[in-house]
């Protein structure tokens, strides 16, 4: 249970940080309010998982699905350019979450 509450706050680390760029610098009350929730609730669960894993494990896997979450959010919705490089790091990312997810 405690892997799919880390999935779970990782997912909303994706959403508070594609959120920010709609808070227009935190000046629009209600992408604020939703990015702010998103944010707390992040990092309530994470503190969730940390119970029953390592934290060093949870914090690893919890920045790399919000990282890798964001590049590609940001590839798909923003316009961002999806050059191999980019893609390649972001593929190296999930590669070494799912390495720290083997390894517990």
């Amino acid at each position: 249970m405690s892997w799919l509450i880390l999935i779970l706050a990782g997912v909303l680390e994706i959403v508070w940080a594609v959120g920010l760029k709609n808070t227009d610098g935190f000046t629009r009350l209600w992408p604020s309010v939703g990015t702010g929730a998103a944010l707390i609730a992040s990092i309530a669960l994470l503190g969730l998982a940390v119970r029953d894993l390592p934290v060093g494990t949870a914090y690893a896997v919890w920045t790399g699905i919000g990282a890798a979450g964001t590049v590609i959010c940001g590839i798909m919705f923003a316009g961002e350019p999806a050059t191999l490089m980019r893609l390649g790091c972001v593929g190296l990312i999930l590669a070494g979450v799912m390495g720290l997810k083997l390894s517990h």
